[in-house]
């Protein structure tokens, strides 16, 4: 096949980039790996900034017919002492909240509305193996579907297949490694409906769990220190369950949904990113560029932001075919200071808050979260750090069809 623009990842990333090339009259192709969109433990967030590029596509009303809850604000608590942590609410935007939606919706909803274009081509169940090059150039990827193996060529391949990119491992991009001392463990438990949908984190003694609401349950992120993970089972289900109800005592009603660690995946936390998100024919975006923590949820975010600032500044010259490498390299010089500003402030709760939280330091809430919880203009600001990022991006790119 031959295309002006390949993706690699069928992720948030890869497929709204997809849809924005292909919207401003780019030939693109989108691979995606598996069959469909049905896996679960994805990020359910659509943030404020999401819901605004869907607003600035035209579609948002149309998106929010899709089955979804709604979050205003997050609470957490330290021990007995409650605390306000962000009040979605305060932002000037179009959507003052958080969606949780699943993903597969959110990703089926850009499949179904991209076929609108003509020049969208999506290819399920193909996976990138490797890249084609030509004279110290890379000139498209190797592939395996269904139907055996392919070679697309591209003038531009984008690395969009997340943490652990087969693009940025073929094309032996360097990767900094940020550094971080957690895992998590992921599972779910039902929810009581007269629960509080706002309740967020939970520390207590030397435990901390991150309860989000899924309406129908809670996804729970349970911290541990890295490496542990074979230490919690060895101590059996039973003392486990004993230690989510000791750390949030409202999930004791349904804590036997937890029947086996088979009910429990390991999220293994990591924060890198790319030196270089460039080579001469291809570009790393989303996780494939900026490996990001969990806290905060805002790694979706960053990646949809990257899409949409990468089609605002090369769909034009990809569409007339006039991308130079020097195009391609503005992308990093405008996503890379937003990602290391998340970044360092992922850090900065790692150490101040998360490894402190597991090795039993915190028996109350510190100084920053009660002058926070006490700040109704802090807890907007923090909001706005989380839900629209550090530089927002909006559609700029033209819509040819």
């Amino acid at each position: 096949m031959e295309t002006q623009c390949c993706i690699a990842g069928g992720g948030p990333a890869g497929m709204m980039l997809g849809y924005l090339l292909a919207r401003a009259g780019v030939d693109v192709v989108v691979l995606e790996k598996h069959a469909d969109f049905l896996r679960d433990f994805r990020g359910d967030t659509v943030h404020p900034s999401t819901l605004q590029v869907m607003a600035d596509l035209g579609l948002l009303d149309e998106f929010l017919k899709l089955p979804h809850s709604r979050i205003d604000h997050l609470d957490g608590w330290f021990g007995e002492d409650r605390i306000h942590i962000a009040d979605f609410s305060r932002l000037n935007t179009v959507c003052p909240y958080i969606a949780l939606m699943p993903q597969w919706d959110f990703l089926n909803f850009l499949v179904e509305k991209g076929r609108a274009f003509k020049s969208l081509h999506v290819l399920m169940s193909t996976k990138v193996t490797d890249l084609v090059r030509e004279n110290d150039r890379v000139v498209g990827v190797k592939a395996i579907s269904q139907t055996g193996e392919m070679e697309i060529r591209a003038q531009l391949t984008v690395g969009a297949d997340g943490r652990h990119s087969t693009v940025r491992a073929a094309a032996q991009l360097a990767v900094q490694d940020v550094g971080s001392a957690i895992d998590v463990l992921w599972f779910r438990i039902g929810r009581d409906p007269n629960a509080d949908a706002q309740d967020f984190g939970h520390i207590k003694k030397d435990h901390m769990l991150i309860s989000i609401d899924r309406d129908t349950y809670w996804q729970c992120a349970y911290v541990i220190r890295k490496g542990d993970a074979e230490k919690v089972k060895a101590q059996g289900i039973e003392a486990f369950r004993q230690s989510v109800v000791d750390t949030d005592p409202a999930l004791a009603g349904n804590i036997s949904d937890l029947q086996s660690f088979d009910d429990v995946k390991l999220l293994t936390v990591g924060i890198d990113r790319l030196n270089h998100w460039s080579i001469p024919g291809l570009l790393c975006i989303g996780d494939a560029a900026h490996t990001m923590s969990p806290v905060g949820g805002v790694g979706i975010n960053l990646a949809l932001q990257d899409a949409v600032a990468t089609a605002n500044l090369l769909a034009e010259k990809l569409r007339s075919g006039t991308l130079s490498d020097a195009d391609v390299e503005a992308v990093q010089r405008r996503r890379e200071w937003p990602a290391r500003a998340v970044q360092a402030v992922q850090r900065l709760a790692h150490h101040n808050l998360l490894e402190k939280a597991i090795r039993g330091e915190i028996t109350r809430a510190p100084l920053f979260a009660r002058v926070l919880s006490r700040s109704p203009w802090l807890q907007g600001r923090l909001a706005a750090f989380i839900g629209l990022g550090v530089r927002q991006e909006r559609v700029s790119s033209p819509r040819h069809f």
